[in-house]
């Protein structure tokens, strides 16, 4: 089957970070692992995580990019932090107050996700009140799956840092 064209977008430098603060489902890890690859984000993971990295749900998720993904795994928020001092903090949380919307994001900033069971914990979004963010929903819902958080994430930010206006036909 041949390939066909597709819509490309510049690379943004520095990239965004995306760091997912002890993730539980492997397919969410993967499906986010597929967005970082498709937006040249880094792929930070911080530990415990709730499966092994070479699990096969994991990849399968990630369909064939797992490989295209640069992927750093942290023994903790604290030590992701001391190695990138210089990343910007944006924490989101189905508990915030303030829309992801409001967020004026920055290359390299680090874009920080928790646990989908129970989100990040409360002590850290407080030391952070000024950068914690939520995407608004109109149902029910508690909150949304974190793979599409994260994907709406990211590309809010591209969108903000031109990186999506900058588009071509590859």
């Amino acid at each position: 089957m041949p390939l066909t064209p597709k819509l490309r977008c510049r690379h943004q430098t520095p990239p965004l970070r995306v760091v997912l603060v002890e993730p539980e489902i492997p397919p969410n890890t993967g499906s986010i692992a597929r967005t970082c690859a498709a937006t040249g984000s880094p792929l930070h993971l911080v530990q415990p995580l709730g499966f092994r990295i070479d699990d096969r749900s994991l990849k399968r998720a990630g369909i064939d990019y797992w490989h295209l993904v640069d992927v750093h795994v942290h023994p903790s928020l604290d030590a992701f932090i001391a190695q990138h001092g210089d990343a910007r903090l944006h924490l989101f949380s189905s508990q915030a107050e303030r829309s992801y919307l409001e967020a004026e994001f920055q290359p390299g900033d680090a874009l920080v996700f928790g646990k989908e069971s129970v989100g990040l914990p409360r002590e850290l979004l407080q030391r952070h009140s000024e950068r914690v963010w939520g995407i608004p929903t109109s149902g029910r819902v508690r909150s949304l799956n974190l793979s599409n958080a994260v994907a709406i994430v990211v590309f809010e930010a591209l969108r903000q840092n031109g990186s999506l206006a900058d588009t071509f036909v590859e």
